[in-house]
């Protein structure tokens, strides 16, 4: 036996020897011996060894981009527009090889590659590619950045809504290969407006014009935007539509399937699930699909070589983002027009001031019907006041004029009849029904409401009452403020006892109903679609709408009426509106006649007199009193700005929903607005992003929030 065959034996004899082998072996080894995410001592790439980075951090003072070393490793993947991980936050004195070390992981876009920096001091490297997809264009880039200069945003806040969120299972798939440009469409519904098949012979040739939409009412406007993508598409151009929520979205999409065949667009919506969606998206930045119809973060879809973008029902306040730097659809599209310079269609039923702008600026050019065809395709309106009740004991049951109960006598003899309420609900609003005192909480204060017909209970704390006496007067008996749409269901119930009733609200929302005799009791915006149309709607409560202390209230009351009676036949088949409201109110008269557009240019110029967007540029401002006047005092506005305010902002009570704008539970915030006049507003959001970002650079104080061009302004 040899003395190897004697050191074998010994289970422990060869272990030095052994260790020094292994680590020989590591230091002769090429690859290096840290782990990836540092890289220390690894060759960087021979070409390009630069990369700059754009990390994750939404911070104001941080929005720029960062130069990281590339190891020759990573250089295949490192391509520009690709997902990696970095280190950021060690600062500059963990420096070893020639590599920055420490900071935490944090994922970035890599946004070019470079020949050298211009940071003298060492570089980190990329930890690593996290996928070698490329999903940030140039074009996207581009985008985002000007929407975050036009919002006083940070570029890695717009990126996180323009760009969803990775799915391997999706990625690792290839997308179909592209299809044909389809044909010119007909012109079809379009006949009915006098320019309508002029825009779209203008798609269709390779134009970019700029329209803003006022559709008839009826069935027909998802195949009217469906025309118009198709005849981007038959250019050999994209097109991409944004609407309100999935279900509307859910129409075009039909729509298009039902003109064009599958495979010609893709839709993107939060219903559709994170691997679908994220599927569907990267089949449009491959240039698989050409078109693409999505709510609200479709805004940011990247459709190659776009012909035309779309935004249906732009007053809509889910157009409005949530999140930071709080983005409006309208206002991307316009941009997306504008810088890839094609088509732009602004559509609804209704008209919102800003869409009145962009007619008298001549930026867009307005695409409507004449009143002949408006005749034929809206329905008869009638208005009625609140003090005309009925005389009949049905009526009164239901608490309906006289007009409204024969209008839905009648209305269903020949199918459904829609009621729209303005709240949820049982009775959300309760007050003393000898005093007319409001009837609160013992608690917190907060109002009461009867979310069931037997349950009382506080809004604010959600605490039930069982014993509730008024403070004032001492009565135990209650009447309601406000009716809900479920004691409307059942109070039109009992006045109807033969009729189906159906509610559609914000816990169970219906897509349609059948064309049969039924009432179906909606709150606004969840009205379902009636098959073959109602033949009838009451407008309830109409005051609640209009007397909200708020700029817009006639204009979102409008809206809401017109896509409402938009369901509803027209007046040659029978069809029949009834609004209980103050007949001499303009939203009321606008209905009447039909004219939102007129109802908008009227809005339009009063806001200018008074100076109101959308004619000059306003910012909102808000925080703790000593940090927004200290804020306000550093930011070098612009010699023409104007500070309104400040005023406090109501407080979000404990238990209370708490709204956007409204300050943190026990706080007391406060509000300034500061408006410029047209043409400043670049300079307004560059100068108050700056003073954010020397305020956080500094840490300090507390952070004010900005928000541009809020949606209520009160």
């Amino acid at each position: 036996m040899s003395s190897d065959d004697k050191r074998s034996e010994d289970p422990g004899g060869g272990a030095p020897e052994q260790l020094a082998l292994i680590r020989e072996t590591v230091r002769s080894a090429k690859v290096p011996r840290a782990k990836p995410r540092t890289w220390r001592g690894a060759k960087l790439a021979e070409r390009l060894p630069v990369a700059r980075v754009l990390v994750n951090k939404g911070a104001l003072h941080l929005d720029q981009y960062f130069d990281y070393a590339v190891p020759e490793e990573l250089d295949a993947e490192a391509r520009p527009g690709v997902r990696v991980r970095v280190r950021f936050g060690a600062g500059g004195r963990q420096v070893r090889g020639g590599r920055r070390e420490g900071g935490g992981l944090i994922d970035g876009y890599l946004v070019e590659r470079l020949a050298e920096s211009d940071y003298s001091g060492a570089l980190a490297a990329l930890a690593y590619v996290v996928s070698p997809e490329p999903v940030l264009s140039p074009e996207l880039l581009a985008l985002a950045r000007a929407v975050a200069d036009r919002y006083a945003g940070s570029l890695a806040d717009v990126l996180q809504l323009a760009v969803p969120p990775r799915n391997g299972r999706a990625e690792s798939r290839p997308s179909p290969a592209p299809l044909p440009p389809p044909p010119v469409p007909p012109t079809g519904s379009w006949d009915r407006y006098p320019q309508g098949p002029a825009f779209l012979r203008a798609l269709a040739e390779g134009g970019a014009p700029r329209a803003v939409w006022t559709a008839l009412p009826g069935p027909h406007w998802p195949q009217e935007i469906a025309a118009a993508v198709a005849a981007a598409l038959a250019s050999g151009r994209g097109a991409l539509v944004v609407v309100p929520d999935g279900r509307v979205a859910g129409r075009v999409d039909a729509a298009l399937t039902g003109l064009l065949g599958e495979g010609h667009h893709a839709l993107l919506t939060a219903d559709s699930g994170p691997e679908k969606r994220y599927r569907e998206w990267l089949a449009v930045r491959r240039g698989s699909v050409r078109a693409v119809v999505g709510t609200r973060a479709a805004m940011f879809a990247p459709v190659a070589d776009l012909g035309l973008v779309a935004v249906w029902d732009d007053g809509d306040s889910s157009h409005s983002d949530d999140n930071a730097p709080f983005p409006h659809v309208r206002e991307v599209l316009e941009l997306r027009a504008a810088h890839a310079r094609c088509g732009f269609l602004l559509g609804s039923t209704s008209c919102t001031v800003e869409a009145a702008q962009l007619v008298e600026s001549g930026w867009a050019l307005p695409l409507g019907a004449d009143r002949e065809q408006l005749r034929i395709a809206a329905p008869l309106v009638r208005t009625v006041g609140d003090g005309e009740l009925a005389g009949d004991g049905a009526a009164r049951a239901a608490r309906l004029p006289s007009l409204a109960w024969r209008t839905v006598r009648d209305g269903l003899r020949g199918g459904p009849v829609l009621v729209q309420v303005p709240r949820r609900g049982y009775a959300p609003r309760l007050a003393c029904e000898r005093c007319r005192e409001p009837a609160r909480c013992r608690h917190c204060a907060g109002p009461l409401r009867a979310p069931d017909r037997h349950e009382l209970d506080c809004a604010w704390c959600g605490r039930a009452e069982t014993a509730w006496h008024c403070v004032a007067c001492g009565s135990n008996r209650l009447r309601a403020q406000i009716v809900g749409a479920r004691r409307t269901a059942e109070e039109l119930g009992r006045a109807f006892p033969a009729v189906p009733v159906r509610t559609s609200g914000r816990d169970h929302v219906l897509e349609s109903v059948p064309d049969q005799p039924a009432l179906v009791v909606s709150t606004p915006g969840a009205e379902p679609v009636a098959e073959g149309g109602y033949t009838a709607a009451l407008l309830l409560d109409g005051w609640a709408m209009v007397g909200r202390p708020d700029l817009r209230a006639g204009e979102e009351a409008l809206r809401r009426w017109l896509a409402a009676a938009s369901l509803v036949r027209g007046r040659p088949d029978g069809g029949t509106v009834v609004i209980v409201a103050e007949p001499t109110l303009r939203p009321v008269q606008a209905l009447v006649r039909w004219d939102p557009v007129g109802h908008a240019r009227r809005e339009l110029a009063e806001r200018a007199e008074l100076g109101f967007p959308p004619v000059s540029r306003m910012v909102s401002v808000t925080g703790p009193p000593e940090a927004l006047a200290a804020f306000l005092a550093a930011a070098e506005l612009p010699p023409e700005a104007q500070v309104l305010g400040p005023v406090p902002v109501p407080r979000a009570e404990p238990g209370r929903p708490r709204r956007s704008g409204d300050a943190p539970p026990g706080e007391a915030w406060e509000r300034a607005l500061v408006r410029v006049p047209p043409g400043s507003g670049a300079a307004l959001a560059a100068a108050l992003k700056s003073a954010q970002a020397a305020r956080l650079s500094r840490g300090t104080g507390d952070q004010v929030r900005i928000r541009v061009d809020p949606p209520d302004i009160g």
